[in-house]
């Protein structure tokens, strides 16, 4: 199979745009990637497009794909639709790599996109339910947070973890997101407000929810064969790992961990040659505080139980061993469902580059991005290597 490289990366602001076109917000993110390549790439340069997207408020279900991508002059070649609940965006680069890997294509554009802001908060609510358990969890009334509170109180029960120890994965990545100029809550926060924000689903207060989003992201892929047309810079994808799992709480083994995360890492780190010990830095989907603590078990980042030590001890700060959400993950940069996964690509293009400002790290040379759909029904994991940065 061939390598599959990252030539250039883009995307929108997060944030609330009602009045913004989903076509609008997509084209926008294109245009931006397009000029971050290094060398000229144009329409008829891409092959093929995938494009991850929930289809919040029942926008062209059927063919919200090909109704962005002709939009930006792109009606001539396939385009997949791809829906996996929060990990549309991540499942379509898992396919674009795919295709280039197979020889089908050699350039494909990896989108996704949301609007969510110009609903109300009952049809919202209704939209982001329908990504998990429709019988047992959304039609007897519980919400995400209801689902992913089952799962902090779960975990604050078995481990040495604590409410304080969820409102430092808030403060962390609002102090990474004040560095973001895409970020949609994009401000500090200090521990004693994230402590003492107001309750949304015992244990989870509002500073331990990410926001719902509007935004989207567009990444380039390019194969091995004609990377160097683009560009200088090898941002290979090292390694890919996906998997699925109940997507209700109540048919799974444990609450404290998401097996499709483990198993998409596991896969991710065999098929890259990478472990969790070699990255420098890591985008993770933190859609509510508890999803980050559980991560970095899943990840395999630390022991069973032991998450809460890698906040306390600044571990995963950017002045630590291993950087977590220096964009400001979820909580902070946003939640464009569709966007989320495609917007992680955004980040290792930017500290890959060089280009991420205020949130630069120094000389990464692997990096993970880490998706999840629903509540862990589905998760996608990629490895990247700058293989322009040697140890």
């Amino acid at each position: 199979m061939r390598d599959v490289y990252l030539i250039g990366a883009g995307q929108t602001a997060f944030g609330a745009f009602p009045q913004r076109s989903y076509r609008d917000l997509f084209a926008k993110a294109y245009q931006h990637a397009r000029k971050r390549v290094d060398g000229d790439i144009e329409t008829k340069d891409i092959d093929e497009a995938v494009v991850g997207s929930l289809g919040v408020g029942g926008r062209q279900l059927g063919l919200s794909g090909p109704a962005v991508t002709e939009h930006v002059g792109l009606q001539n070649i396939p385009c997949t639709r791809v829906e996996n609940a929060c990990a549309a965006g991540g499942f379509a680069v898992r396919q674009a790599v795919q295709a280039i890997r197979s020889g089908m294509a050699d350039v494909v554009l990896a989108g996704g996109f949301e609007v969510m802001s110009d609903l109300s908060s009952e049809m919202t609510k209704y939209w982001l339910g329908v990504s998990g358990e429709t019988e047992w969890e959304r039609l007897t009334g519980t919400t995400f947070s209801g689902v992913y509170a089952q799962m902090a109180s779960a975990y604050l029960d078995t481990y040495d973890a604590t409410v304080e120890d969820l409102s430092r994965v808030a403060v962390k990545n609002h102090k990474n997101g004040a560095k973001n100029p895409k970020a949609h809550l994009d401000f500090e926060c200090s521990l004693e407000d994230a402590v003492g924000a107001p309750e949304v689903a015992n244990p989870l207060n509002l500073y331990h929810c990410c926001p719902t989003s509007d935004g989207a992201a567009v990444a380039l892929l390019a194969s091995e064969d004609v990377v160097g047309e683009y560009t200088d810079d090898r941002l290979r994808v090292a390694g890919v790992g996906a998997a699925s799992d109940h997507v209700g709480l109540a048919e799974r083994d444990s609450y404290v961990g998401l097996a499709a995360t483990e198993t998409a890492a596991q896969t991710a780190y065999e098929r890259s040659g990478v472990g969790p010990d070699d990255l420098d830095f890591a985008e993770i989907h933190d859609c509510f505080a508890i999803a980050e603590l559980l991560a970095y078990e899943d990840l395999d980042f630390c022991e069973r139980g032991e998450a809460a030590k890698l906040l306390r001890e600044g571990i995963t700060e950017p002045d630590g061993d291993l950087p977590v959400n220096t964009s400001g993950g979820l909580k902070s940069k946003g939640h464009p469902i569709g966007a989320t996964g495609t917007g992680q690509m955004v980040e290792v293009f930017d500290q890959f580059t060089g280009q991420a400002g205020d949130r630069q790290l120094d000389s990464p040379r692997y990096g993970l991005t880490h998706n999840v759909g629903g509540s862990g029904g589905a998760t996608v994991v990629h490895v990247f290597e700058n293989e322009g940065v040697k140890r």
